[in-house]
């Protein structure tokens, strides 16, 4: 661990570390996005906190990573919503910055979860709104 991010997980104490996306592109282009405040918002199949990843708690601040591993920014989790991949609405979409629709949201987010342990439109997702608290870039 660098002494980075001891220094910052000595002030925030609670937070768990974590990278965006599956790739170096898609987490540099994803954490462009979280500094530009396009996203305010991001998902993870229900699945992969049961096997592990640690799950986001509101009022919790955590360590986004460069692909790196190298601190990028900390977010703080303000809202929670367990639901099936289905019933995203597109408010909850468009808070994510990726995409323009709901439509490109489910096409998008469909092509990643086949890519990371299967796809069903019933699954299971934590969809997370946070603020950015602070930017290291």
């Amino acid at each position: 661990m660098s002494e980075t991010l001891k220094l910052l997980k000595h002030r925030y104490p609670t937070a768990q570390t974590f990278k965006f996306g599956d790739s170096a592109e898609l987490s540099a282009a994803l954490l462009a996005l979280v500094r530009s405040g396009k996203k305010v918002a991001t998902c993870g199949a229900v699945r992969d906190f049961e096997n592990g990843e640690p799950m986001p708690q509101i009022g919790r601040r955590d360590i986004a990573l460069h692909w790196d591993d190298t601190p990028a920014l900390v977010i703080e989790t303000v809202e929670l919503i367990q639901c099936r991949f289905d019933e995203v609405t597109e408010a909850m979409a468009l808070a994510e910055g990726e995409d323009d629709s709901l439509d490109g949201w489910r096409r998008g987010h469909r092509a990643y979860f086949e890519r990371n342990g299967g796809f069903s439109p019933d699954m299971q997702i934590l969809w997370e709104r946070f603020l950015l608290v602070e930017d290291f870039g």
